[in-house]
């Protein structure tokens, strides 16, 4: 790399890092909501939710507005209250019942002083892209063995696959021994990279929301696997297939790793 190239670089850096430094600086703010031992709950299940409820109003309006199924994966198909209550039942009482105490005891043990700088945006960018391959081949593995190994699919992973037709709250509608594996995995996989602290913030944000949008049962023409070239992202019809035939697609979102296993299998694009 030539000098001006790389002056260029640590220009565009430097730039990144100056438009997050309000943002850090708001973040770790004495006052701010993230210094409380409440703020890991609190953003978790707020964020979930979020996400999910503009899908939740699409299922409402669905059976109204016809232009609407177009873009269902199912379109015959609509949550009813029980099964949105059910779900939103299953993933409130995990996080206060157990993702809450395990988050208090984090926050106890966590250092007290973060960093005063925020990440580069590079750097940031980066992190975010590396922590989601990571998860995606974690997550493979895991998915895997428990659809080949009967007894895990049935003791831990069978709940999740009640819904055939997923909806956006059915998401975390998963074991506890499923929330938290997969919890384990964005632990580890944050702390090998050595990631910023707004850098795991904007991570799972990001990992959240791919989630719910592969559950969410709507293929838009702005959803995240039209938005990256060379079919790399799987997508909602991806992942709707895998709850359909249960022997393919294993991966939560990139494809490369069932295209190498030949677990691969292709929706009909609309």
């Amino acid at each position: 790399m030539s000098g001006q190239n790389r002056t260029e670089l640590q220009v565009v850096c430097s730039s990144g890092q100056l438009f997050l430094q309000p943002l850090w600086d708001r973040l770790r703010a004495p006052d701010a909501l993230t210094q409380s031992p409440f703020f890991p709950i609190i953003f978790a299940f707020t964020t979930y939710v979020g996400f999910c409820l503009p899908f939740v109003v699409l299922d409402a309006l669905c059976p109204w507005v016809p232009t609407l199924r177009r873009y269902k994966i199912h379109p015959d198909f609509s949550p009813t209250p029980r099964q949105l209550l059910l779900c939103l039942r299953q993933t409130l009482y995990q996080h206060v019942v157990f993702v809450f105490p395990w988050t208090m005891l984090h926050w106890a043990c966590r250092p007290s002083l973060l960093p005063t700088q925020a990440p580069e945006l590079l750097q940031l960018v980066r992190d975010v892209v590396f922590c989601l391959l990571l998860f995606d081949a974690e997550f493979f593995v895991w998915h895997v063995l428990h659809h080949k190994v009967p007894w895990l699919y049935r003791t831990f992973h069978k709940m999740h696959h009640q819904n055939t037709s997923s909806f956006a709250l059915a998401t975390q509608y998963v074991s506890l021994w499923e929330l938290f594996s997969l919890g384990f995995f964005d632990m580890v996989n944050v702390t090998l990279l050595e990631c910023h602290p707004l850098t795991v913030l904007i991570f799972h944000v990001v990992n959240i929301w791919l989630s719910v949008e592969d559950h969410s049962g709507y293929d838009f023409p702005w959803s995240t696997h039209r938005l990256l070239p060379f079919g790399w992202y799987g997508g909602v019809a991806h992942h709707d297939l895998h709850h359909s035939r249960f022997n393919c697609n294993f991966a939560p979102y990139f494809t490369h790793w069932d295209k190498i296993l030949g677990t691969l299998q292709s929706a009909q694009a609309k």
